[in-house]
């Protein structure tokens, strides 16, 4: 494990409001004035700090929320964008042109898949999906078109964990850059400090965690941040993804809060996790001794959050696993919807919703499985009271005996 404590640097991140507030002004404005003509010049030809000129490139609220999780990942810069998919797509269409390639994992969230696999070729982009536990099978992908290698730190839905450092070290060896989704494993893991050049979040899920706001962002090197919000060839610029100012300011709250939250969601996820194992069932969460990635993500994670709050278990088919989630909702235990990080417990069947856009073959390949029942588990006080809910459910569907 590692010492690094994010929160700490979130704590020291003070930003003062017009009057002395203790929350940021929100600037509910899209343009700025200017007093010297000869500044608005030389803000089209670089950052002058202090000043700001349109919204779509900068605003001081988004700046403030962009300082805040680059504190977060301990990146030199940072941006905010309207959505996790959004930073991913600039962030590959800034680094990929007509011709190149990028490897990526096989396992990764539905709606990069389908970018990946769909959107893409139609510009001439090539992705290879590779089983990312091969390591192998990564370096035997790389050519001289390669530009990206792309992961999940630990995967959406079957919560496989990546190697962080050895992807690091092949793709320094290749001169490429390695691009980490961290949606999954916000606080509890750094990947910068891994191997990693550009770490993506869905702010939507965990760091905001009250699913009411749909935003994302990209924690990178400054000249990778420059390089995105350059106001003549960025694509975080050029594309528009802007995040809504007073999202950001309520995002930016929530930040706080984050490393509270994560310590109880983990807390809560290895009870579950244990118990669930206990009752014979498949389990998914790499607190798990008996999980394969047990030992290298304890290797790999900052002390004292836990392993996250993500768990999947194997329903065996798609009728059973529907009827589960249909009575855990009548049971109160949470709710059936996508997404996650939400303070109440979420759960999905991932093959019939946020994985759909992966074929039945190739997910069948990866081994997600008909019945996965991914849940995000909630912030629960009694979570013993809730593992009886859910015991309860599973006799009834006949998951197990009574």
């Amino acid at each position: 494990m590692h010492h690094f404590d994010p929160s700490v640097e979130i704590q020291d991140y003070l930003v003062f409001g017009e009057y002395g507030d203790v929350n940021p002004s929100i600037t509910d404005s899209s343009t700025y004035t200017f007093l010297n003509p000869n500044t608005m010049k030389e803000l089209f030809d670089h950052e002058v700090e202090g000043c700001f000129l349109y919204s779509r490139h900068w605003n001081p609220t988004n700046k403030y929320l962009a300082d805040a999780l680059a504190k977060l990942e301990d990146a030199e810069a940072a941006i905010v964008t309207g959505s996790g998919m959004s930073a991913i797509a600039c962030s590959v269409l800034q680094l990929c042109e007509c011709g190149d390639e990028i490897i990526s994992s096989r396992t990764i969230y539905g709606g990069t898949y389908a970018f990946f696999k769909n959107f893409l070729p139609r510009h001439s982009i090539n992705v290879k999906f590779v089983n990312i536990q091969n390591l192998d099978d990564v370096k035997n992908a790389v050519t001289n078109k390669t530009k990206i290698i792309y992961t999940e730190t630990i995967s959406n839905p079957l919560l496989e964990i990546a190697d962080l450092p050895k992807l690091g070290r092949i793709a320094d060896d290749h001169n490429i850059k390695l691009m980490v989704d961290n949606t999954f494993s916000p606080i509890f893991i750094t990947p910068l400090h891994l191997g990693a050049h550009i770490v993506i979040h869905s702010l939507t899920k965990f760091i905001n965690g009250t699913s009411d706001c749909v935003a994302g962002c990209v924690c990178s090197s400054k000249e990778f941040i420059d390089q995105l919000m350059d106001i003549n060839s960025g694509a975080a610029m050029l594309l528009g993804p802007v995040l809504d100012s007073h999202r950001a300011a309520s995002i930016l709250k929530n930040l706080h809060s984050l490393h509270i939250r994560v310590e109880k969601h983990s807390k809560n996820a290895q009870y579950l996790a244990e118990s669930f194992e206990k009752l014979g069932l498949t389990v998914f969460y790499p607190g798990l001794k008996s999980h394969k990635g047990h030992t290298l993500v304890t290797e790999l994670m900052n002390d004292g959050f836990g392993y996250g709050g993500m768990l999947a278990i194997d329903a065996g088919d798609a009728e059973t696993a529907d009827k589960l989630m249909a009575e855990m909702q009548f049971a109160k235990v949470g709710y059936l919807a996508v997404s996650l990080g939400y303070f109440k417990t979420l759960f999905s069947s991932p093959g019939h919703s946020t994985s759909s856009e992966i074929p039945e073959e190739e997910r069948a390949a990866m081994g997600l499985s008909e019945g996965l029942v991914r849940i995000s588990i909630g912030l629960d006080n009694n979570i013993e009271k809730t593992f009886f809910r859910i015991k309860k459910c599973l006799i009834s569907v006949g998951l197990i005996k009574e």
